[in-house]
């Protein structure tokens, strides 16, 4: 009888989250001991976590997360931050020396504006200013690797099991309205620290359990829009859909759902007229968007969080709430660890979005 550790776990991966409606701020603590309890689920080749609310003096300035292979790559990558951007702050960001976690970048953090006269030249917004100015440190800056990019919130990640990646990072020192986490057991890309979840962009980040097999149809067509997959694994591009869908084409999160984990024909030829109308629409237009394989996701952004499965339900996920607290993750274990008292506990239905949101008049 083989034991539990000593074969590969196929649908291996956890993903855990918890969102504050009210927009209460709570440490890392919590995160860290709902990911830990799925220990087995993740292999040491990668945890990382995302947080929401944890800038509030720096609120208003981008945050840049900064990963550096060499003295060489920070230089030039500094410099091309400093021509495009009015930075406030710039300073390493605080880690602890744990044995766990070995071969470190240096990892540095940003904080600043565009230029007002570069967006003006470029007649560009803000959001896409930095999406490309993104794009072009990550393809362009060997060695340097921009890993988190949004306002007000921050991605922290690394190889190693995901509560050892949590200490790393000193998480019990930030308090964030919404924390997200991944362990990983990468199946057909490697472990490293850039391959690591959550994958962001602008304030858009996506924790993934799951396989792509959509991966080499959904790059094609989204790397016609700018984007650039160069980071070794499939669940980068589901990061890019959603910031291609959702800022650039105005759909709602329920719409991106619904092209991403899309209805299957037999069900929309059922549907009333105006819903069938509108589900064809978008399975047509966004066909090359469809992301087949199991997966469940998480994707935090600004003010909000949304859980997703797969059309077929091909992986696990559980959701919870208890007062203005919303829990979900890979196991029921995740939650009742960190709210042993839930009062509301479900399994989502496959292609169905749960999407959660701070309450009206919350300022963060």
């Amino acid at each position: 009888m083989q034991n539990e550790g000593e074969f590969r776990i196929p649908s291996g991966c956890a993903i855990s989250g918890i969102f504050s409606r009210s927009g209460k701020k709570f440490n890392g603590e919590s995160i860290i001991k709902s990911i830990s309890t799925m220990h087995d689920r993740s292999n040491g080749l990668g945890g990382g976590f995302a947080a929401y609310g944890i800038y509030p003096r720096n609120k208003d300035l981008y945050a840049f997360h900064v990963f550096y292979d060499s003295v060489r790559a920070k230089e030039e990558c500094e410099e091309v931050i400093k021509a495009n951007f009015d930075v406030n702050i710039a300073e390493k960001i605080p880690t602890r020396r744990i044995p766990e976690i070995t071969d470190e970048p240096m990892i540095w953090r940003y904080f600043g504006l565009p230029f007002e006269k570069l967006l003006k030249d470029a007649r560009l917004d803000e959001k896409e200013f930095v999406a490309r100015f993104v794009t072009k440190v990550n393809t362009e800056i060997k060695g340097a690797y921009v890993f988190s990019s949004g306002k007000n919130m921050g991605v922290f990640k690394a190889v190693g099991f995901p509560e050892d990646v949590g200490r790393y990072y000193c998480l019990e020192n930030y308090e964030g309205y919404c924390w997200t986490a991944h362990g990983r057991y990468p199946t057909n890309t490697p472990g490293w620290w850039g391959g690591a979840h959550p994958f962001s962009l602008l304030d858009y980040s996506i924790v993934h359990n799951g396989e792509i097999s959509s991966y080499d149809a959904n790059r094609r067509f989204i790397e016609m829009f700018g984007y650039k997959c160069v980071l070794l694994t499939d669940t980068e591009v589901i990061t890019y859909i959603i910031d291609f869908l959702n800022r650039k084409q105005r759909l709602s999160l329920e719409e991106v759902a619904q092209v991403i984990a899309a209805p299957f024909w037999s069900e929309i030829d059922r549907m009333p007229p105006e819903q069938q109308k509108k589900l064809t629409y978008l399975r047509n237009v966004f066909s090359s968007l469809l992301v087949t394989g199991p997966f469940s996701i998480l994707l935090g952004f600004t003010g909000g969080l949304m859980a997703l499965n797969d059309r077929l339900k091909l992986r696990s996920m559980v959701a919870g709430e208890k007062g203005d607290m919303f829990y979900v993750a890979s196991e029921e274990c995740a939650i009742r660890a960190v709210e042993p008292n839930i009062e509301r506990f479900w399994a989502p239905q496959g292609g169905e979005p749960i999407v959660v949101t701070l309450n009206e008049g919350v300022n963060v």
